[in-house]
């Protein structure tokens, strides 16, 4: 684990409700169980005053994700945001649905301490959302950010994936040229995968296409980089200062802990993870029982080899010598010197986890 590493703790907190199922997402949401937001709130502060209790660190980040948390009420989520110990400097930030923006909950998020939005924009084509499962409108997108601006959020994260089902590269152009008019401080771009148990899984005629996916991210690549966003991990662009933090807790392989349920946590190489329903996680929180599901350790060859599978993901980059000279040459053109660095090229970027299992 880096030094860095060593001073930040992340917090994350899961939401899991959401209004409509995306086609192709496999987290841990429910369409379901509004009906217990309330009590799975009250929930979420009970675990993490164990926490405390149990001498977590302060928090130098807070990611609010799901599901969607803007489905929560804006008062509850600032109430679960509030009884987390944090730094004075600490990035919080709350994915957001574009729809679900308003000035009110702004204002409420504001209050609260959150610093950083993450819209999920998707496309901004409507013929693709529709492919995608998604239902809000790509104008909203246009509306939430000018009212994230107007509430004084100048960090936010704009979220797209390409890839979808009839999705052309002029579709997907258009979305990244849609993006950058918004002039975001960073952008996701992630292509579109196919999760076993989703209702992609079982249209075979629907999977993305790995060639015309390379393809979209060399556009997107191009024109954000000529819109002055910089490449600092495969998948994400950033202007200078407005990189996740929260994100790079866990790319150098540092501790975070998560609360809510289905949530993920790792302390010096022990990971666990709650269980998966929110029912079942108020039931066991309120009994005064752990959400815990399970856990495993990771021995020191494997923290080792899993930190330089992260850390090349990143433009850092990782240490001369984290290949054999066979391996270099095999991986020609894919990995490049900085220094006494060894960083991926941008078509290396796009073999990303063919190239990590050469790592040594």
């Amino acid at each position: 684990m880096t030094a860095a590493a060593d001073s930040e703790f992340g917090v994350y907190v899961h939401v899991p409700f959401c209004r409509h199922r995306c086609d192709y997402c496999a987290f841990a949401t429910f369409t379901d169980r509004d009906h217990l937001m309330e009590r799975y709130s009250t929930a979420l502060q009970t675990e993490v005053a164990r926490a405390i209790e149990a001498g977590m660190p302060t928090a130098t980040s807070i990611f609010v994700g799901g599901g969607t948390p803007t489905r929560l009420a804006p008062d509850l989520l600032a109430s679960v945001i509030a009884s987390v110990p944090r730094t004075a400097d600490a990035e919080v930030t709350v994915e957001c649905n574009p729809d679900d923006i308003t000035p009110e909950l702004l204002a409420v998020y504001r209050s609260a301490g959150v610093n950083r939005l993450s819209f999920g924009v998707q496309s901004m084509v409507s013929h693709v959302l529709v492919a995608l499962g998604r239902t809000h409108d790509p104008d909203n997108v246009e509306r939430a950010v000018a009212l994230a601006r107007a509430a004084g959020f100048d960090s936010f994260n704009l979220d797209v994936i390409y890839g979808a089902h009839g999705e052309s590269l002029s579709d997907w152009r258009t979305t990244v040229e849609r993006v950058i008019a918004l002039e975001p401080p960073h952008v996701s771009a992630y292509g579109l995968t196919v999760e076993a148990g989703t209702p992609l899984a079982d249209r075979p005629d629907q999977y993305p296409d790995d060639d015309v996916q390379a393809e979209m991210y060399e556009v997107v690549d191009d024109l954000l980089t000529a819109a002055g966003l910089r490449n600092y991990e495969v998948s994400n662009w950033a202007r200078p200062g407005h990189e996740c933090e929260h994100n790079r807790v866990y790319w150098k392989q540092g501790d975070y802990i998560g609360f809510g349920s289905a949530s993920h946590s790792h302390r010096s190489g022990r990971r666990w993870w709650n269980v998966r329903t929110p029912d079942r996680f108020c039931d066991l929180i309120e009994a005064g029982k752990s959400a815990e599901s399970s856990f495993e350790m990771l021995d020191d060859e494997q923290r080792r080899v899993e930190g330089l599978q992260l850390a090349i993901r990143m433009r850092e980059g990782v240490p001369a010598g984290s290949f054999s000279d066979h391996d270099l040459a095999v991986l020609d053109g894919l990995v490049e010197a900085n220094g006494d660095r060894l960083v991926l090229t941008r078509r290396g970027r796009l073999m990303a986890n063919e190239v990590s299992l050469r790592l040594r």
